[in-house]
């Protein structure tokens, strides 16, 4: 009886620490950058209702893509209705390819797939509300120019607000 006992006791044992180190090492999968960010590198973000309408500002850099620069951009009805590039790489980038300014859905969708196809980095930092305010695309680790990043400032929800929501913003 002493032998089953004892056999208990260490499962029992093994078991609690076992729940304390998953507990542990679960405390550090999402770190915070700043009070309203959260850092989700590996695991899927549950899903942020985008609304129909809303405004923000997008800083697009690295690599060689198309969409390079600093904009204000205008989502109504799900779609880009304006953008402003705001310095001088932003005017061109919207010149030549207006179609190619996205909405968050799509820089969303753009992770999402980026993590379906096994990008050696695909990872997002979000508001307290859930939108993206930072997203880190490299698709193979020592390739050249095939790289994101976009940092998103200046969120704006519509909130039924009729007025312009693509000047730029104080400070942003």
């Amino acid at each position: 009886m002493t032998a089953v006992a004892r056999t208990a006791r260490a499962v029992s044992g093994a078991v609690l620490i076992g729940g304390l180190v998953c507990t542990v090492a679960a405390c550090g999968t999402g770190t915070s950058t700043s009070p309203e960010a959260q850092t989700a590198p590996g695991r899927v973000r549950d899903a942020w209702p985008e609304p129909a309408s809303y405004a923000y500002t997008l800083r697009s850099s690295e690599g060689e893509r198309s969409l390079l620069g600093t904009f204000r951009i205008s989502v109504r009805d799900g779609a880009v209705v304006k953008a402003v590039g705001l310095d001088a790489l932003g005017r061109r980038s919207v010149e030549s390819s207006p179609d190619a300014v996205p909405t968050l859905g799509e820089l969303l969708a753009e992770l999402e797939q980026a993590r379906r196809d096994d990008a050696d980095t695909a990872e997002a930092e979000y508001a307290a509300d859930g939108h993206p305010v930072r997203i880190v695309l490299d698709w193979e680790e020592n390739a050249v120019d095939d790289e994101a990043r976009y940092v998103i400032t200046a969120y704006e929800p519509a909130n039924g607000h009729a007025g312009d929501l693509t000047g730029p913003r104080p400070g942003t």
